[in-house]
């Protein structure tokens, strides 16, 4: 038998489709119901189903060599086993599927419990130190999420853990019965606190620096990436496998990332919350019903015990927290951090790092699509307004976030949307307003405790406040979330210096420099101690959560859209006429005719002049803007003031730069020389 990177027995699972029972109408002139029992009743109420993403344009093709129902989820139960292994035993743990607490109700009733042998692994790689302990004496009961709307009720028994099948009614239930914090608001939404930690940890997260990891990942100055030992990362898999087999419950989660079927990745996600669960069940592609009985062994785990802290006194370790990533074994460990965010960005950090090994150039970005099959992606920092701009009724979203952009073209990572919620109002924001519905996650949000109602500009828990929901909420989604080859590529920026002109045509070597640059500016009263503007670089619009030097994401897209012929576009969100607390905010009419002119074709047929320092090429005319807003120098009545302030923005871009002056692209450094020339020139 096949063996995966973690060196467990591979599982491939596939078998026949499951078979559906019917639901039952009551009404007067109806038959009498068929239940005996109250409780024979509610098992009626809750339909089998299976679990889907709505999939518009496809087919399911037939599945040969059919597996007994009981064999099939044998099987499953087997594989999941095997994630929860530790390192030191030749078992993993016992596995049973059925709620437990629903178990001990039914057998206080006298209904029979029924426990079938378990199935046991052996893995001959391993030197078992431990005989037995006492995880391996208790049952850890596991709630596993198959479907979003379908409840699964069978028993069926691998090891000491129950498992029962969750959908988003029954993940409610856990949530607000065993989490306190969990309620439900008057939009039928699941409200939750993260705990201590309500944003990312990027200080305590760590990548195993093995010997591939050393040739390929980017380290040291401006990285992301900050290294940590094979061996200090089994010592947290231990204590985080240790952790979650010692619960009375966890959840389990299979699912995939990649719209682009030739290209996805299966994930399983071990948490210890129904509130982790749900999160993941939203923002990750839930598969139908025939691709999880073929789901098999997954190419990636996370092991979520983020309620449990590492231990401080561990190697590497600086905190409580530790967020761990060992490419090699395809794992991901959470200590010590219940941001549900940590999850999504990590495998996000993954994506990063297995895509470009196939050639596909993974992506923060927003992307949508227009009525004739024109996609544009959107790179923006936080405050510049690319979920607003990529958001747009007359176009179809693929997706907010993350994307891949192959030799077939776009798709969306993910199966969901992960919005802020601060000062969120339906006038400005209707499609997230409407999306926060039942199944939808709120995290870290306050609520009035006789309404209900959320109060989105109540900032006591954090200013960070979060909504999870499946992206088939956004009514103009399109379904499967993929798309043709982009024709142009947006980078935004929210300049409160007020020296960027509010939109610039790029050349390609132009739009590798921003790209590698990934500007914005903070201004006072976004951050406590900001007095003036304050420039902001992120490489690749997404810098925490690259895996490989910036330059070759910025080769890789420059590569792309000189191949499939997409034009890069610089535009400014911010202030014209002064910075910040002189000029004024570019208004978002003016913004969105712009995208417009971008979108229909206007701006390649139209003038264009060169600014000073920055060398970019500005358009004379906009249909719908004002002519004189498009050259910032017009707008500025101090010209010295204006000058001043140009050439310190264009000091910034050049001292952030240095970092990756020296790196050199392919086998010489003319690609690296002519992106340095497309940067300001002073």
């Amino acid at each position: 038998m096949a063996s995966t990177p973690n060196g467990l027995a591979r599982i491939e699972t596939h078998g026949a489709k499951k078979k559906h029972e019917n639901g039952i109408c009551h009404d007067d002139s109806s038959a009498p119901v068929r239940a005996q029992t109250i409780d024979e009743l509610h098992s009626l109420q809750r339909k089998r189903s299976a679990p889907t993403t709505p999939i518009k344009d496809g087919a399911s093709s037939p599945f040969a060599a059919a597996l007994s129902e009981e064999e099939r989820q044998r099987q499953q139960l087997q594989s999941i086993s095997a994630s929860l292994a530790s390192l030191t035993r030749e078992t993993g743990p016992k596995v049973v599927r059925g709620d437990p607490a629903r178990k001990g109700e039914a057998a206080a009733k006298g209904a029979p419990s029924p426990h079938p042998q378990p199935v046991h692994h052996h893995h001959p790689h391993v030197t078992p130190t431990i005989a037995v302990s006492d995880s391996s004496l208790k049952f850890t009961h596991v709630l596993y999420n198959l479907s979003p709307a379908g409840i699964i009720t069978h028993d069926m028994c691998v090891s000491d853990t129950f498992l029962v099948g969750c959908g988003r009614a029954e993940l409610y239930e856990q949530a607000i019965k065993y989490e306190k914090g969990s309620f439900i608001t008057s939009t039928g939404a699941l409200a939750t606190l993260s705990g201590a930690k309500t944003g990312r940890s990027p200080r305590d997260k760590r990548i195993v620096k093995d010997e591939a990891a050393a040739q390929e990942l980017w380290w040291g100055k401006g990285s992301p990436n900050i290294e940590m030992d094979e061996h200090t990362f089994l010592t947290n898999r231990e204590r985080a496998v240790d952790y979650l087999n010692s619960l009375d419950k966890v959840f389990v989660n299979d699912q995939f990332l990649n719209w682009d079927t030739e290209n996805r990745i299966k994930v399983r996600i071990i948490s210890a919350r129904a509130y982790h669960s749900l999160f993941m069940h939203n923002m990750c592609i839930r598969p139908t019903e025939e691709e999880l009985e073929e789901f098999g062994t997954p190419d990636f785990t996370i092991y979520n015990a983020g309620q449990f802290p590492c231990n401080r006194y561990t190697h590497y370790m600086t905190s409580s927290t530790s967020v761990d990533i060992n490419l090699a074994r395809r794992e991901m460990v959470i200590l010590g951090t219940q941001y549900a965010g940590e999850m999504k960005k990590g495998l996000f950090g993954v994506m990063h790092y297995l895509m470009p090994r196939r050639g596909i150039l993974s992506l923060h970005s927003g992307c949508n699509m227009g009525k004739q099959g024109d996609v544009a992606l959107f790179f923006g920092l936080s405050g510049t307004g690319k979920t607003t701009l990529s958001t747009d009724h007359n176009r179809l979203l693929i997706g907010d976030d993350e994307h891949c952009w192959s030799d077939t073209g776009v798709s969306n990572i993910e199966g969901g949307c992960y919005a802020k919620c601060i000062d969120l109002s339906q006038e400005k924001e209707p499609d997230i307003w409407n999306a926060i519905k039942f199944g939808t996650v709120l995290e870290n949000v306050v609520f009035d405790e006789h309404t209900r109602e959320v109060d989105y500009t109540d900032k006591s828990v954090t200013e960070n406040t979060r909504a999870a929901y499946p992206i088939e909420y956004i009514p103009n989604a399109k379904i499967p979330c993929v798309g043709p080859h982009p024709k142009n590529v947006i980078l935004l920026a929210c300049d409160a210096f007020g020296v960027l002109p509010p939109v610039s045509k790029l050349n390609l070597p132009q739009t590798m420099y921003h790209f590698i640059s990934g500007y914005t500016a903070l201004v006072a009263g976004t951050e406590d101690g900001i007095k003036e503007p304050q420039a902001t670089f992120s490489a690749c619009f997404g810098a925490a959560f690259i895996m490989l030097h910036p330059t070759k994401y910025a080769a890789m897209l420059a590569e792309k859209m000189q191949k499939y012929g997409a034009t890069g576009w610089l535009v400014n969100t911010g202030w014209s006429g002064g910075r910040y607390g002189v000029g004024k905010r570019i208004r978002l009419p003016y913004t969105r005719k712009i995208i417009d002119a971008i979108h229909s074709g206007e701006l390649l047929t139209a003038n264009y002049k060169k600014t000073e320092v920055f060398g970019l090429e500005i358009p004379t005319e906009i249909d719908g803007v004002p002519s004189e807003i498009l050259d910032p120098i017009n707008t500025w009545t101090d010209k010295g003031a204006y000058k001043e302030t140009l050439l310190k923005l264009a000091g910034l871009f050049k001292k952030n730069f240095e970092v990756f002056a020296n790196y050199k692209i392919g086998g010489d450094s003319s690609l690296t020389d002519k992106i340095l020339a497309a940067g300001p020139n002073f």
